[in-house]
């Protein structure tokens, strides 16, 4: 067994034998498991950018945790390299809302670079795809198997009085944001709450669209712009990932908003984001740990809008 597998396999250890969730109820436990290959197959039917080879021979492990239907939340980690203790620890995920493609499509293209340039600088982890069973819907889907929001799912002290109750009161308990029945409800936010407790990254990178942006939230300076994508904070409130790890943890959150769910971005565009976010790396983390500021939310209807569809 090598470093690389020594290491990952203690963050798995760490991450599930934590207190699980309150037990849904038996109707919603999880459906039959299956593994690598299929959840692969089933991403190759579904992404044209992502090919089966790509997902299955590109160095992705099981990471012991499953979605609501049972498929592997897959994982992909760049180590430390011998003689090079890395600077900070980065998590990057996409795929948070199972009909936003791009930003799975554009989490494996980061981590095609990353297979051909990875020097140790950094210490990574990424989960290319976060709700498995809100892409193979037909059609996708926000939300996950139960109809949850997985980025309203986080836990906070003032998840209902806040959070539940502004999803009530802003949207009309519109399905597409409804932030689950309690806090950490689901299998996917389970694993990604305490993935990030376990690992404790130094900062995180969380990939959605279509609202063409760049948000933050949490302490330390925001970059001005990844490619051509500019900073424009949209807020955060209790169940949002920015809340949870930005303002609670006091991580740095990026939230890569990209122009278009189906389009993926040029190459181009692709490694020039990449480029923006290495440099941001390399001269803002780590950060002295700190509680994120609570952004105000616009009186603006237009963000507002925007704000919800994070």
């Amino acid at each position: 067994m090598n470093m690389r597998e020594i290491f990952l396999g203690a963050v798995f250890l760490l991450v599930f034998t934590l207190p699980a969730a309150t037990p849904s109820p038996a109707s919603d436990e999880p459906g039959e498991k299956k593994n690598k290959k299929d959840t692969c197959t089933a991403i190759d039917q579904r992404l044209s950018s992502v090919s089966l080879g790509d997902c299955l021979e590109g160095g992705l492990l099981e990471s012991g945790a499953y979605s609501v239907r049972g498929h592997p939340l897959l994982v992909k980690e760049y180590p430390p390299l011998e003689r090079r203790a890395p600077q900070s620890r980065v998590l990057v995920v996409g795929g948070t809302h199972g009909d936003e493609y791009s930003s799975i499509s554009v989490t494996f293209k980061w981590m095609q670079i990353l297979d051909e340039h990875h020097s140790g600088l950094f210490h990574w982890i990424f989960v290319p795809l976060l709700n498995p069973d809100g892409l193979f819907e037909r059609p996708a889907t926000r939300t996950n198997a139960r109809g949850v929001d997985i980025n309203r799912n986080k836990p906070s002290p003032l998840w209902r009085e806040v959070g539940y109750t502004r999803w009530q009161e802003m949207t009309d308990e519109n399905p597409r944001y409804y932030p689950g029945p309690y806090p950490v409800s689901e299998p996917e936010t389970e694993f990604l709450v305490h993935l990030i407790r376990s690992f404790r990254p130094d900062a995180v990178i969380s990939l959605h669209s279509p609202l063409n942006l760049v948000d933050y939230d949490g302490p330390g300076n925001p970059p001005r712009s990844l490619g051509s994508l500019w900073l424009r904070r949209l807020g955060n409130f209790p169940g949002t990932l920015g809340n949870f790890a930005g303002k609670k943890m006091g991580i740095p959150v990026i939230t890569v908003e990209l122009a278009s769910s189906a389009r993926m971005p040029s190459g181009g565009e692709i490694s020039s984001m990449w480029r923006d976010l290495v440099r941001w790396l390399i001269n803002e983390t780590p950060v002295e740990p700190g509680p994120g500021q609570l952004q105000a939310l616009d009186q603006d209807m237009q963000l507002r809008k925007e704000f919800f569809g994070k």
